[in-house]
């Protein structure tokens, strides 16, 4: 028994360093230990104690085991069934993680309505817990309300937590108002490959944050003597280095015009966040926004984010996958309409119901009932744009969607280092994926797919798309460690159980 034990805690060992991108030699030298111990605690013929199971996990960022509570969750999928029925798209992950930063800018008690319960919020309330902002769920669990202190102790702060989430990085908008100089722990989350913070940097410094990046920490110095003088041009259009800006324009008193601004849903829906703070933002839905920002906030606030597109497109993707009708209701139809244009093309046959407005009464809703539907490979590859282009984030899915699809269709994700790779990870469950170059693969459907057993893969969207998959594939699969999805979904297992499918939750070792 012992044995096996050693085998199996082995083969997740392996399995997570290859997932990292490590060799055996990368591995040992992060352990301080050799690259023949590695190679015989991954094939089980090592004792191995607790202490360097986590210092094994730690080194790699996965939940190898895990100590005082619960161990890693796993799910078993019993695949080849047919969804059914309707199912509801839960609020955004993404526009939740800004709003719960932008808390901060308030001296007021704010309250959000059906924020989603996952662990990248989960991390984001460990932190500002640890700083002394009280939080609690009310209204049997579904809103959040938020109350920060007069000061807050950022000597305290929940390193670990912080690091579990590439989302503390939109603490610096807000922090550079409260404090003249703090240290924030660098950014985790999904493994994506290398992801520079310098656009937020050139953002920032004409606020006058300052940066200097030592230890695992970033050491901030504001210069109160420094505001912007001209419009602020974003030298990447992404969405948390927008959001970051706003946060720093909220507080400013005066005029800040941003340029190259993502108009992404979660923006969006933070531009309205602070509209209710009492912060105009003219220019929402476009590349340039101008914020009349206010020196002080002290509100009490009470706003509802709107419904994930990302999550939307998982269950259009779970639908088709899976070869099934199923409706999906409260989907913001505005950040999914290309998408969508890519999938009628492909022959997907579905229809839609009238728009109805969000409870944040600007976004736009539709119900979504998808139908089994024979597709073609579009012909001209899928790549991600800014909005109101094909959503970076929502790539990944048409990696499962185009499987099933007959013909040959080019996936090309130019904007991560990594998740072309994951993408990969399909051919375990018989797909036919072939990676050109680190940003490019080809997949080649329809797909037969076949069950098999494997770690989930470090990065959010690729993992769902396994779970898909394992979902569509005859027999019983076991995908390992699913954290990261958690970091992104909410019950994402008993939601798809809701309509038709059989995965089961489970821990072991």
């Amino acid at each position: 028994m012992a044995d096996d034990y050693l085998v199996r805690i082995g083969k997740l060992i392996r399995d997570a360093r290859q997932h990292r991108g490590w060799t055996q030699t990368q591995l040992a030298d992060a352990l301080a230990t050799s690259q023949s111990a590695v190679n015989r605690i991954e094939r089980g013929n090592q004792n191995i104690s607790l202490e360097m199971i986590a210092r094994i996990g730690e080194a790699l960022d996965s939940e190898i085991v895990s100590l005082g509570y619960a161990g890693p969750m796993h799910l078993r999928v019993v695949g080849g069934r047919r969804l059914s029925g309707s199912i509801d798209v839960k609020t955004s992950k993404n526009a939740c993680v800004a709003l719960l930063c932008g808390s901060l800018l308030n001296k007021g008690r704010t309250v959000l309505r059906r924020v989603a319960r996952i662990e990248e919020v989960y991390r984001l309330l460990e932190v500002l817990n640890s700083i002394g902002v009280r939080t609690r769920w009310i209204n049997d669990g579904m809103d959040l309300e938020i109350v920060p202190p007069a000061e807050l102790d950022m000597a305290a702060m929940d390193a670990e937590a912080a690091r579990r989430t590439r989302s503390i990085i939109m603490f610096l908008g807000p922090l550079l108002h409260r404090m003249d100089n703090f240290l924030l722990p660098y950014a985790g989350g999904c493994d994506l490959g290398t992801r520079t913070i310098e656009p937020h940097m050139i953002a920032l410094r004409r606020f006058g944050l300052d940066i200097t990046a030592t230890e695992g920490l970033y050491h901030a110095v504001v210069d109160r003597s420094t505001s912007p003088d001209r419009p602020i041009v974003l030298t990447e259009r992404g969405d948390t280095v927008t959001e970051n800006a706003l946060l720093a324009a909220a507080r400013h008193d005066g005029v800040t015009v941003i340029r190259n601004a993502s108009s992404n849903y979660m923006v969006q829906d933070l531009c309205f966040f602070l509209d209710a703070l009492g912060v105009r933002v003219d220019g929402v839905g476009t590349t340039t926004l101008t914020v009349h920002g206010v020196p002080s906030i002290d509100t009490d606030v009470d706003y509802s984010p709107s419904e994930d597109p990302v999550e939307a497109m998982s269950l259009i993707a779970a639908a088709v996958v899976t070869e099934s009708e199923l409706t999906i209701r409260r989907v913001p139809i505005e950040f999914l309409e290309i998408e969508l244009a890519v999938l009628e093309e492909m022959g997907l046959d579905h229809d839609r119901t009238p728009e109805y407005p969000a409870d944040n009464g600007r976004t736009r809703l539709v119900d979504l009932t998808v139908r089994p539907s024979k597709l073609e490979a579009p012909i001209d590859k899928i790549h991600p744009m800014p909005f109101p282009g094909l959503n970076i984030d929502n790539v990944p899915f048409f990696a499962a969607i185009a499987a099933v699809a007959q013909g040959k269709t080019l996936i090309h994700d130019w904007v991560y280092d990594n998740r072309a790779i994951y993408l990969t990870d399909l051919n375990r469950l018989g797909g036919r994926l072939q990676l050109l170059d680190p940003h490019r693969v080809l997949v080649e459907g329809p797909t037969r797919w076949r069950a098999a057993e494997m770690m989930c893969p470090p990065a959010l969207r690729p993992a769902v798309v396994v779970l898909l998959a394992m979902m569509a594939a005859e027999g019983t699969s076991v995908l390992r460690n699913v954290y990261v999805i958690n970091r992104g979904y909410e019950d994402l297992a008993e939601r798809l159980n809701s309509v038709g499918a059989q995965i089961e939750i489970f821990r072991d070792i």
